[in-house]
């Protein structure tokens, strides 16, 4: 999976935004925080498009 490539090369504290259009983001990204212990800063959705901000714990 891409977004667990990018949180495993990132800094403790750090930041990630995610863009997707995939409907099943919006339940799979909470999990995917929830299970590695992330945060999830933010979550919208804007026309067809689904966006995330997360900070690496």
């Amino acid at each position: 999976m891409l977004l667990h490539k990018a949180v495993r090369e990132m800094a403790s504290g750090e930041l990630l935004a995610v863009q997707a259009t995939d409907p099943s983001t919006q339940r799979d990204i909470p999990r995917f925080c929830t299970f590695l212990g992330h945060e999830l800063v933010a979550q919208r959705e804007q026309g067809d498009e689904f966006h995330y901000l997360i900070r690496k714990q």
